[in-house]
């Protein structure tokens, strides 16, 4: 999975996966319990974990299912470590052979797809099917291209043989996927894998019972049953509004006990040792508007939210810290880099804009990104080199990217050059944008002018999230907007974007194929050391600049506002599901409610 996350600012305001917008009300305060209230700013698509490919899912998702793997939440740098896997995997001398011992005693949450409707033990079996499942093209996974194609011995094979075949059998051998026993599962790899452990700590690879599917069919992504620490209560479909609760078979799990230096002093380790989770249940809310979430927040029933950018002056001085009227209130600020870029794609399969570098080029420079930044973010935002964020190895802080200036002159002049290539001028062309709130239609508005500058008419659809992510997928938009978090430490997680093999539905939604940059990226993943890797790295980031297959917009700085009654809220860029680590203290939450009226 890699996570998609919308261009508009409502979106933005998630910096991750991680960061949870949680939004409280009165609901259970009284009850004794600790809930939560959490808004996503746009509807979710779906919770088939093997098809989810955008933060808002997996904000949800990640709290049902779970992976072999996950990163400890309070150490910086960030650490892999077992999960549900018993321990870390036994990897042969050849690097072509994985084993790996799973958790005994781990149970699916009770559901009537299972007999007397008690989930029964998680086994190796699982993920055998699960990861099946990612490669049944049947399924339609964005995931499959990114996570074992060309990887696992047979599996390609398996995932031709479901081409034109709606009977698929899920117990049809494969190789390189094997139950040596209940709790033993084995990989064996064509070729060494050098990501295979960042992909067992993400969403798409977790295990699924293939009771639970075979009952649901085709609604299993509105039935999601996992062993994660929570369930989902009535379903979510076509709602604004829905519930978890405590997953009562959970399993006995506990809070850290190591973090990294002033985690102790900012008190992050006060609850180490506990079990986990502390919170009871959680009340999800879809608050698609920026004022109206602005307001719950100054009210005090949202824990924790981004700033929209029409209150960042009221919330932000001008030495860029928190307002003293907010720190009164005990909210806190968070400002930190967040491992994502932003950009506008193109289609490199369209007839128009595919095939004329010059207008892609042109493109480029008639956007004022500074302007953008300024407008649309309140400054939020670094100017960009290539897709490569600047908070990754293998930046280059003195490189120039000429397509990211501002430059009308040499934008007019690359227009002349794509209209020669056209025969003539250059067809209206079409925007589409996944959301439809007031600030994603002033993003469209002023992309509108900026192209218009140099005699482009580009028109707008605004489509939701869930809209725009199947259009994407079928390869439907001609221009589109994104945002791209990282799902693991290492700049390739932006790099595969651009492989071939990975073109729609996979991630590679611009279709983009260069063959130099092809081999570069086979090589550099057939290294095992980071150092060696970055020069071609640099390399494939050199072609994909001259290429242009994005207009690259900004690297996202965040600013995080968060009350004092939530606690252990430390944002985490990767790690799944970590609802389970924070607590709110709810009598201190009720005193400052009650101090503001």
């Amino acid at each position: 999975m890699k996570l998609w996350i919308g261009i508009g600012v409502l979106a933005a305001l998630f910096a991750a996966a991680f960061i949870i917008i949680p939004m409280l009300s009165s609901s259970g305060d009284d009850a004794g319990e600790m809930v939560r209230h959490i808004a996503l700013g746009s509807k979710i698509r779906g919770l088939d974990p093997q098809d989810i490919g955008d933060t808002t899912s997996s904000s949800v998702g990640s709290q049902i299912f779970e992976t072999l793997y996950t990163y400890a939440y309070l150490k910086r740098p960030y650490e892999v470590i077992p999960l549900l896997a018993d321990d870390m995997p036994t990897i042969s001398d050849d690097q072509m052979t994985w084993t790996i011992p799973i958790r005994k005693g781990i149970r699916f949450a009770d559901d009537p797809a299972f007999r007397e409707g008690r989930g029964r033990e998680l086994l190796a079996q699982d993920f055998v099917y699960s990861w099946k499942r990612m490669a049944d093209l049947n399924n339609r996974s964005t995931n499959y291209s990114a996570v074992f194609a060309g990887y696992v011995v047979g599996l390609d094979e398996f995932r031709d043989y479901t081409a034109n075949n709606n009977h698929v059998d899920y117990d049809r051998e494969v190789e390189g996927l094997k139950a040596l026993d209940s709790h033993t599962l084995q990989i064996k790899l064509t070729k060494p894998h050098n990501f295979l452990l960042y992909w067992l700590a993400h969403l798409p690879t977790a295990a699924v019972a293939r009771e639970v599917v075979e009952r649901y069919d085709s609604e299993i992504a509105n039935h999601p049953v996992g062993t994660g620490p929570y369930i989902l209560v009535g379903g979510y479909a076509g709602k604004s509004s829905f519930s978890m609760i405590r997953n009562p078979n959970f399993r006995g799990e506990h809070y850290p006990t190591e973090g990294e230096p002033g985690d102790k002093e900012a008190g992050f380790l006060d609850d180490a040792g506990k079990r986990i989770p502390f919170i009871d249940r959680v009340e999800w809310s879809i608050i698609e508007e920026d004022q109206p979430y602005w307001l719950n927040f100054l009210k005090g029933n949202i824990d924790s939210a981004g700033i929209p950018k029409d209150n960042f002056s009221q919330a932000i001085t001008v030495d860029r810290e928190l307002s003293p009227d907010l720190a009164r209130k005990g909210i806190s600020l968070n400002k930190f880099k967040d491992p994502s870029v932003y950009y506008y794609g193109f289609n490199m399969d369209d007839p128009v804009i595919g095939t004329n570098k010059p207008l892609r080029q042109a493109m480029s420079l008639a956007f004022n990104r500074q302007v953008y930044i300024d407008t649309f973010l309140n400054g939020r935002g670094e100017l960009p080199k290539g897709p490569i964020p600047s908070m990754f190895p293998g930046y280059r802080t003195d490189k120039v990217n000429p397509y990211v200036a501002f430059d009308l002159d040499l934008a007019k002049a690359k227009l002349a050059e794509a209209e020669k290539i056209q025969g003539g001028p250059i067809p209206p062309m079409r925007l589409a944008l996944g959301g439809t709130d007031t600030t994603v239609t002033q993003m469209g508005k002023f992309f509108r002018i900026q192209m218009k500058q140099i005699g482009l008419d580009v028109e707008v659809d605004y489509m939701t999230w869930p809209r725009f992510q199947e259009a994407q997928k079928t390869r439907s938009h001609q221009l589109f907007g994104l945002g791209w978090v990282a799902d693991y430490p290492d700049a390739e997680s932006f790099l595969l974007l651009f492989y071939s093999k990975n073109r729609s539905p996979g991630p590679n939604g611009t279709n983009y194929s260069n063959p130099e940059f092809d081999r570069l990226y086979e090589q550099a993943k057939g290294l095992p050391s980071l150092n060696d890797r970055i020069p071609l790295y640099q390399k494939m980031e050199d072609i994909v600049i001259e290429d242009c297959p994005w207009l690259i917009t900004h690297y996202r700085l965040a600013f995080i506002l968060h009350y004092d009654w939530l606690k252990n809220y430390k944002p985490n860029d990767f790690a799944n599901g970590t609802l389970k680590y924070q607590r709110v203290d709810m009598a201190l939450r009720k005193r400052r409610l009650k101090e503001s009226e």
